[in-house]
């Protein structure tokens, strides 16, 4: 396996360091279910990387050992290889001569999949963050010099395509899970949750420097206004914004708890008895800030379109609704074609470089949903390339 990535251990160490705590107590009025830090998605998570980097060669190890059920369970996994498999198979039933990139590597368990059924499939997986590639690395080392794994944000795709040689020839399947992990969400400290208390981070790539409570600390009302009403849909959100503003004047948020506590003050009392809870759009849109995912998706989808080859193919899962927003424009566009809409027959050349092989977004059935509740929310979106050149 080639790793190329700056994470070290040292890194695991520091993040390892800063352990989850029990609730303190005015919190657990906002999060009534909730008396420690551990999730209920993944029992072992939050605990198990707080000795450092051995109990997180343990924790990987055991996620390789056990892909399922440990709390990360790749969403819609069969229809995923299902849709990529005719792709990654033109050449060889086994999947010699294919590339597949796993553009959100996460904890691996889509390329652990892809790479067991096609035995002959090399993958390229990329992730921004060093823990996830640290446990995908892990769980993957079985495959060997199959696996290359790249520190970066799936906007640098180009980059990566450009830079690792023969790997990347041709691209024969792309694959994106977007949005934030199981994972980490499920490491408390990482600031993900509105479930626990925890330092206000957000950042998948532990080495940013912008942070959620940067945000909330430093961003003026209007921008803070803007960015919850255009990244979380957030009807409140100049009512947020304000209380934003009065309440660091006295003291900085410093926590997940510090902004739940607020949120239950500034929304009202109707609104937060229904459409989930009521922290689950501001915390969407500040992670959406922090990371930069808005603006990643949209370079990232034409460079990933442009590597394909004919007959290759590219999946995309979306779990929220300006992702998907953002996929289907994309994928509108890739399908069009170019003849002039007046003019009674296709011209020669204008034909679509791309058609598509889901009927708008598919949704996860009921059964997978009460097995893996992450994928309640799922769309998926799916295309193949007929003409163009990678």
């Amino acid at each position: 396996m080639k790793l190329c990535t700056t994470s070290s251990d040292s890194a695991v160490d520091r993040r390892a360091a800063r352990a989850s705590r029990p609730l303190p107590e005015p919190a657990l009025a906002y999060f009534p279910n909730a008396r420690s830090v551990l999730s209920d998605r993944d029992p072992g998570a939050a605990g198990t990387l707080r000795g450092g980097v051995e109990d997180a060669r343990a924790y990987a190890r055991g996620m390789a050992m056990a892909p399922e059920p440990h709390g990360h369970v790749p969403v819609l996994l069969d229809r995923c290889v299902e849709l990529l498999e005719p792709a990654l198979t033109r050449q060889s039933a086994d999947g010699t001569g294919a590339v597949l990139v796993d553009a959100t590597l996460g904890a691996g368990g889509h390329a652990e999949r892809f790479l067991t059924q096609f035995p002959g499939l090399r993958l390229i997986g990329l992730d921004r963050d060093p823990d996830a590639l640290w446990i995908a690395g892990e769980r993957l080392a079985p495959f060997g010099d199959r696996v290359m794994l790249v520190r970066t944000r799936y906007d640098g795709l180009e980059g990566v395509l450009a830079e690792t040689g023969y790997w990347a020839s041709k691209v024969d399947g792309i694959l994106f899970d977007l949005g934030v992990s199981s994972m980490q969400l499920d490491r408390t400290e990482r600031g993900f949750s509105y479930s626990a208390d925890a330092p206000l981070d957000m950042r998948m790539d532990p080495d940013a420097t912008l942070t959620a409570a940067e945000v909330v600390n430093t961003y003026d009302e209007k921008a803070l206004t803007r960015a919850l009403r255009e990244f979380g849909e957030e009807r409140f959100a100049g009512r947020i914004a304000a209380h934003i503003v009065r309440r660091r004047a006295r003291q900085p948020f410093a926590t997940t708890g510090d902004l739940v506590e607020l949120l239950y003050q500034a929304i009202p009392a109707p609104a937060r008895r229904t459409g989930g809870h009521p922290a689950k759009r501001t915390f969407q849109a500040l992670r959406i800030v922090v990371n930069g995912e808005l603006d990643s998706l949209r370079a990232a989808l034409p460079a990933a379109l442009a590597a394909l080859v004919p007959g290759g193919r590219i999946v995309v899962m979306s779990y929220q609704s300006l992702e998907d927003r953002i996929v289907k424009q994309a994928f509108t566009a890739a399908t069009a074609s170019r003849t002039p809409p007046d003019l009674p027959v296709e011209l020669p050349g204008h034909e679509p470089a791309f058609v598509a092989l889901t009927r708008g977004a598919e949704r996860a059935a009921p059964a997978e949903v009460e097995l893996n509740p992450r994928s309640a929310s799922v769309r998926l979106r799916a295309l193949e390339k007929v003409r163009g050149s990678a």
